[in-house]
């Protein structure tokens, strides 16, 4: 299939009602994302129409910020500052601004490092800023239809309902393996054709990452032992973090990998998918699973030359991850695997509604292949009522009186 994309200077971002409700409820807004998943075209569009827009990437501009604050961020006007990472110093005026005058929305504060995760900044803005993450699009996104996957109506929709939800929703049947090649950023994801010019972009971004935003992010002593660490993690997307394995396999140390993985993190690249964990009889992996925050840049990274099941996660993790954070309501996601194997890909919990998910890269699941969502149900009966199986075919089907097998395009 060849998805017809809009060829727009804008497309709608699931975030965007989200983004505009903190602006009219908190002092400093921050909207983190990696470089070029679209916070600056976001940023310059949202707000009042006399907002002030500065960015950071701009030299003259920098310059100013780190002599002469005051030409920036004083008055009244509210003012937003792209990139903000580059001048960190600034949060620190901002903070006596906000302490002089709390109007709502006085700061949008774009990053392409997650501020939250520097303690500093957090301790700066500590009950003046609220978070907002701005992940690559969606398919839906791409689409133009400004939102992720149908996750908040199988939630608020009883299971007997879900196969006319499914059925109204507007969808086609697409290749994964394109969407993955193609990936969620923008520029590739929207305006090149081919993927010789994705993969042209991706060596691009990788490079100005590694190059210019990760040294300004912190030193790294070894430019070459990093990017053996990124294309090994990967090589192993889905794969458990496991620090000890991941030093022998690349020599560098492990106080060393840990800190790679903390800069991969804050640079908003690394997920660390967090387990499921309630009490219960079973003994559970406690450790965090890695993805990468696109699919495109991670197929690119590994130098595999096409795509593989773990890919097919990456794909859902990252549009469950836009349903997350653009939910007005708490909403987590996560992963399940107990210490025998037993293993669910992923777990959503909302509303006290929690949902198992299983994905097979198979566009023909059969009963053998829901036996981990069925043991999930059955330690977590008082949770969980009902799981879905995504796979790669066309056929939405109950395979249990209580696991529905939908293809990944109907729901995403």
């Amino acid at each position: 299939m060849n998805l017809d994309i809009p060829q727009t200077d804008f497309l709608p971002r699931s975030i965007k009602s989200l983004l505009s409700l903190h602006l009219t409820t908190m002092p400093v807004v921050v909207l983190s994302g990696a470089r070029q998943t679209g916070k600056s075209t976001l940023a310059k569009i949202i707000g009042e129409e006399n907002r002030q827009y500065h960015t950071l990437d701009d030299f003259d501009t920098l310059n100013i910020a780190n002599r002469d604050p005051q030409a920036l961020i004083g008055g009244t006007t509210p003012v937003t500052l792209d990139e903000i990472q580059r001048a960190p110093k600034l949060l620190t005026d901002i903070k006596l601004e906000v302490d002089k005058n709390r109007q709502a929305g006085r700061f949008l504060l774009t990053g392409s490092t997650h501020l939250l995760l520097m303690k500093k900044v957090s301790e700066s803005l500590a009950g003046r800023a609220s978070y907002i993450n701005l992940w690559p699009m969606t398919r839906r996104e791409q689409m133009g239809m400004g939102r992720c996957g149908v996750w908040d109506r199988l939630m608020d929709n009883r299971k007997e309902d879900w196969l006319s939800v499914l059925n109204e929703v507007e969808s086609e049947p697409e290749d994964w393996r394109e969407l993955v090649r193609r990936g969620g950023f923008p520029e590739p994801a929207t305006r090149f054709t081919s993927n010789t010019q994705r993969q042209i972009w991706f060596e691009a971004y990788v490079r100005t990452y590694i190059e210019r935003d990760l040294q300004q992010l912190s030193a790294v002593a070894s430019l070459p032992d990093f990017a053996k660490l990124v294309r090994i993690l990967c090589q192993r997307l889905g794969g458990l973090s496991n620090q000890t394995d991941l030093a022998r396999d690349t020599a560098i140390s492990q106080p060393t990998v840990y800190r790679y993985l903390n800069l991969l993190e804050a640079s908003c690249l690394l997920i660390r998918l967090q387990p499921f964990f309630v009490n219960r009889t079973k003994r559970l992996v406690k450790s965090p699973k890695l993805y990468f925050c696109d699919s495109g840049v991670a197929l690119n990274i590994s130098g595999q030359q096409e795509p593989s099941g773990a890919h097919l996660e990456n794909l859902i993790l990252h549009d469950l991850l836009v349903w997350k954070d653009s939910q007005f309501q708490k909403a987590g996601v996560y992963y399940w695997r107990t210490i025998s194997g037993e293993e669910v890909d992923f777990v959503i919990e909302s509303n006290e509604r929690v949902l198992p998910i299983e994905v097979k890269a198979s566009k023909r699941p059969h009963i053998g292949d829901t036996a981990k969502l069925r043991s999930f149900l059955k330690e977590y009966e008082d949770l969980a009522q009902v799981g879905i199986l995504l796979h790669t075919g066309n056929e939405t089907k109950w395979l249990t009186s209580n696991i529905l097998s939908v293809p990944w395009w109907r729901v995403i």
